[in-house]
């Protein structure tokens, strides 16, 4: 329970990311990808399905006793509101008007913040293109841990205690890593989330306000969804960065598991990676794959040679531009 990793720091590399130059050689093999590089229209209504399908759960948990409240925020909750951290993930990407109306884009991604209780989306979008861009890119890329993640969460205990604490460290991190000055939009976006949160509690009580934020907190923490946090760029295989997920649970994540075919096409709405990965096969059957999210988990956590420490990082040169 108490053994300590073999890792002592990142696997530095001196190359660059892979998706870059694999999307040119299957555009140039498969130009027909082309053509799924358009917004996905059907994400809008899914969207506002459940916007309001957690709406009615804020209204059906008010007068439930305290025990039910945090069941319904785990069993229910939580796997709606990880979904739409989700849904915002692909309005990042402005795959719900399209490029053409990229503030569109962000004022739907405040909207479907909403049920979060929390203010996310704004500063996702910032923080996340950086991470396209700068995969793994030291003092840019924010979704790689601290320093100090990789030093203590070295047992199997800490690594357990690191995942509950996910959401967290994905708040804080950015702030450690590459602090940005605040932008009038997100300003928007933490006072439409302030407003909204008031709303619920003064029309529904504590109970409610509880459940929606507990099922953001357990729902991006110790949860089968959050498998994907550490499946997609976690080296459990020497020299290779990222890994597509082909379970079950893609049906609802918006198919964030094809994670390969998406850092190649980052332009193309998860509806279509499958097809992507069909359309390309060779260039995607044979890489590093999982089928079951919950074992990645468990393996992070039981197999003494992973750590927080297990992602591939660079040292960028030249010039770096950040939103």
């Amino acid at each position: 329970m108490g053994n300590t990793v073999a890792r002592e720091d990142f696997e530095w590399v001196y190359t660059d990311q892979p998706h870059a130059d694999r999307r040119k050689e299957i555009l140039a093999k498969h130009p027909e990808i082309k053509a799924l590089m358009k917004p996905d229209y059907n994400l809008i209504w899914v969207v506002v399905l459940m916007v309001l399908a957690q709406l009615t759960a804020f209204y059906l948990v008010k007068d439930l006793d305290w025990k039910w409240v945090i069941f319904w925020a785990y069993v229910f909750g939580s796997c709606i509101s990880h979904s739409m951290t989700l849904a915002i993930h692909e309005i990042s990407h402005n795959s719900a008007f399209g490029n053409s109306k990229a503030m569109w884009n962000r004022w739907f991604g405040i909207f479907a913040n909403l049920p979060l209780g929390l203010p996310y989306s704004i500063s996702f979008k910032r923080y996340h293109m950086d991470h396209h861009r700068y995969l793994g890119g030291d003092g840019i890329d924010v979704d790689i841990p601290t320093n100090f993640e990789g030093w203590f969460f070295c047992t199997r205990f800490r690594k357990f205690i690191w995942i509950v604490l996910q959401p967290f460290f994905y708040a804080i991190r950015p702030l450690c890593i590459n602090p940005k000055p605040i932008t009038r939009l997100e300003i928007i976006n933490l006072l439409a989330q302030f407003s909204f949160d008031v709303v619920i509690y003064y029309l529904w009580g504590i109970k409610s306000t509880f459940y929606m934020l507990a099922g953001s907190v357990l729902g991006l923490g110790l949860h089968p969804i959050s498998g994907h946090f550490i499946a997609e760029h976690y080296m459990f295989l020497k020299g290779h960065e990222t890994y597509s997920y082909y379970g079950p649970l893609n049906l609802l994540t918006f198919n964030v598991g094809y994670h390969n075919e998406h850092h190649d096409f980052p332009n193309i709405p998860g509806k279509s990676l499958p097809l992507v990965k069909k359309i390309a096969a060779e260039y995607y059957d044979n890489l590093p794959q999982y089928n079951s999210w919950i074992k990645v988990l468990y393996d992070f956590v039981m197999d003494d040679t992973i750590s927080p420490y297990s992602r591939m990082k660079r040292q960028l040169k030249g010039e770096v531009k950040q939103d």
